[in-house]
Order: C-alpha cells, then structure tokens, then sequence
C-alpha cells in the first residue's frame, strides 16, 4: 500500500524559506520520479518541481532559481527547499511519483499547509 507523507509546512512571511519533506513507501522509490505539487485555495492542483531517478531536475516558471527539489533515496524521501518565499506560494503542498498509477487515480496524501504571509 502506498503511502505519502508531506511534512515541513508553516506560516512564514513573505521572503522566508522553507524545507518540505516527503517519505514515501509502498514504491519502489529510487526507480521512480517523484514530484512535489500544490494546490492554492480555488485553484486546481498543478506539478510544480519534478526530479528523476538520476538527479535531473524540471520546475515551473513560478518557481525556478527560489525552488530546490532534492532526493535521499536510503531514506525514500523528497524535499523542496523554498526560498525567497511569496504570497502566491500559499497553498497546500503535495509530493508524488507521477507516472506510477497507470490508468488509475493517483493516491494523495494529506499534504502539507504553507502560507505566505506579506
């Protein structure tokens, strides 16, 4: 069974930084790309950093050079480095292994709250 679990969220202000973290199990972690997502209030959920097996790294426009995604493969673990944090960076935070489900829905965990404050 799969199992997602974001951690690291927080009300900071504007400019701030912070470290997301996601342990994953039920995968075989280290041969998958994993990805870190969000979902602001009223918005519909969007991939926002993606890193494959080999450490190549992928982020949206509205995120690149303040964003780091990282992997520890021994701990099945993925982290977003936030800095230079924003307003518009509120949301709830998502980490996942696109490409994994198939044909079926992806299993979401909880996630985890960031909120910028200006």
């Amino acid at each position: 069974q799969v199992q997602l679990v974001e951690s690291g969220g927080a009300l900071v202000q504007a400019g701030g930084s912070l470290r997301l973290s996601c342990v994953a199990s039920g995968i075989t972690f280290s041969t998958r790309v994993m990805a870190w997502y969000r979902q602001a209030p009223g918005k519909q959920r969007e991939l926002i950093a993606s890193i494959s097996t080999g450490g190549s790294t992928n982020y949206v426009d509205s995120v690149k050079g303040r964003f780091t995604i990282s992997r520890d493969d021994a701990k099945n673990t993925v982290y977003l480095q936030m800095n230079g944090l924003k307003p518009e960076d509120t949301a709830v935070y998502y980490c996942n292994a696109p490409g994994y489900w198939g044909p079926f829905d992806p299993y979401w965990g909880q996630g985890t709250q960031v909120t910028i404050s200006s």
